[in-house]
């Protein structure tokens, strides 16, 4: 096989990202893993479900017949990586990049970049354009960017990855990413298309297509602040989105459809688009992670839309179009799982809602709490805890936002206007009193903890192959 390592320093070509929208929300309260061999999805039906998800919206993602290659660099070795840009200014373009040979140790590979196909690291500025990447082994991650200071620019590129653990970009450390106009393809178990681990850094996605098919493959796992804008996000087996510990996703003007299916462990029996937690296994710093969506089109196909477990989580959404196709999902659920310690590894839930509608109800059990704050002509319709009371609720109704309730409510706490609740033939109960109709009110938010519940050990984590530990910190690469 033709082994070739190659730098250039041709000049940079610079990615500009679009800027990320943004959305005004008042505070709350203003009135007072382990590996899996499942099997995953062949890569025809994730082929099949961008395509018919780009046709709905005009665009048609990037393929490996729309890039002209003049080069190629291949590499077979375990650990080894095509290209490395050690402290240095380097690019490349044009140039079709084949990666084989696994990696010996899952963390070296997921934290420091061991058997990645192009790796930047030690600083150093990685510019990449119409490239053509393709890994086939395990731990093979396809572009990875880590450690301070360290930035990796891609544009324009098709990126495959097949093996297991094997991420399309890759983020760690207090690296950055910039991504522009990319298609990826992953299609084996643990493999993200945007993925992060240990460290995490910034990552910023513009345009582009981004596909999953494997078991515990997301769209995005975030252990980072990771912002996409005008992209289009399918997984086909997994979660779309997942959060874990104090990290954020922004999604701008996205199509997201997601259809978790597959089970990457035994740890919950839920299935969901978005899910938020913590893990424990030291991967990602204890504290409140963040969610928004602004605009743009979340389209699940199975379970639950939100999932909030052993961590706190502030989750805002404003004129995003959500929809879940299945009928016996809710819209969040606020629950204990097999992470944390028990009976204090429950969701805790701030959603702020701006010129937005919800669909579904939400559940959220008893060592959960929601505050849940609609403003700007928000709409809720659905119920709240209908099985009786069990976690903190709060609601705060303002700026002509209306609740339709679909069946009978249990809250603790809630503010407002005379005319912001539709009974709608059923009972709300505030604290064990019914509401009166066409009454005012005025009540206090819940008090969110930032930290998830610890365990003794470190639970397997979807997204991920194998037990982490020694913090969330950003790690230097042992000699």
């Amino acid at each position: 096989m033709k082994k070739v390592h190659r730098k250039s320093t041709l000049k940079i070509a610079s990615v500009l990202m679009a800027a990320a929208m943004t959305a005004s929300f008042a505070a709350c309260g203003a009135g007072n893993s382990s590996e899996t061999t499942a099997q995953s999805a062949t890569p025809d039906t994730a082929s099949e479900a961008v395509l018919a998800t780009t046709a709905e919206s005009g665009k048609k993602p990037l393929s490996a017949n729309d890039i002209t290659i003049n080069d190629t660099i291949e590499n077979s070795a375990n650990g080894e990586h095509a290209i490395l840009a050690d402290n240095e200014t380097a690019s490349y373009s044009n140039t079709k990049v084949v990666k084989t040979g696994d990696s010996d140790s899952g963390d070296e590979a997921d934290f420091y970049g061991d058997n990645a196909a192009i790796f930047a690291t030690n600083g150093a500025t990685l510019s990449l354009s119409d490239m053509v990447v393709d890994t086939s082994g395990k731990h093979a991650n396809a572009v990875f960017s880590y450690g301070e200071g360290t930035t990796v620019n891609v544009s324009d590129s098709y990126i495959t990855t097949s093996g297991n653990c094997s991420g399309g970009i890759m983020t760690t450390g207090v690296g950055t990413m910039n991504a522009k106009n990319l298609t990826i393809e992953t299609s084996g178990n643990s493999s993200a298309a945007i993925r992060s681990d240990r460290g995490g850094g910034d990552v910023n996605v513009s345009g582009g297509s981004y596909t999953t098919s494997g078991t515990g493959s997301p769209v995005i796992y975030s252990t980072a602040d990771i912002t996409v804008d005008n992209a289009t996000l399918t997984s086909t087996a997994s979660q779309g989105v997942v959060v874990e510990g104090k990290n954020s996703v922004t999604l701008n003007n996205v199509t997201l459809n997601a259809d978790n299916n597959k089970k990457n462990s035994d740890k919950s029996a839920y299935y969901q688009a978005v899910m938020i937690y913590q893990s424990m296994s030291g991967d990602a710093a204890e504290g409140t992670s963040s969610f928004e969506m602004n605009g743009g089109t979340l389209t699940n196909a199975n379970g639950d839309i939100f999932f909030v477990n052993n961590t706190a989580t502030e989750i805002k959404l404003s004129e995003a179009n959500i929809v879940n196709n299945d009928s016996d999902g809710v819209f969040l659920r606020a629950a204990a799982a097999g992470w944390g310690s028990e009976g204090k590894n429950g969701g805790q839930v701030s959603l702020y809602a701006a010129k937005q509608t919800i669909n579904g109800d939400m559940i959220v059990d008893d060592v959960s709490n929601l505050n849940l704050c609609l403003k700007d002509s928000s709409v809720f319709n659905g119920a709240i805890n209908s099985d009786g009371q069990a976690g903190e609720v709060y609601v705060e109704l303002s700026g002509g936002s209306k609740w339709v309730l679909t069946g009978d409510s249990y809250i603790t706490s809630l503010t407002c206007d005379a005319d912001s609740i539709d009974l709608n033939g059923h009972t709300l109960y505030v604290n064990g009193v019914a509401y009166t109709a066409g009454s005012a009110s005025t009540g206090e938010s819940i008090a969110v903890v930032s930290t998830g519940g610890h365990s003794g050990d470190a639970p397997d984590k979807p997204g991920e192959g194998g037990d982490h530990n020694d913090g969330g910190t950003p790690p230097a690469k042992p000699d």
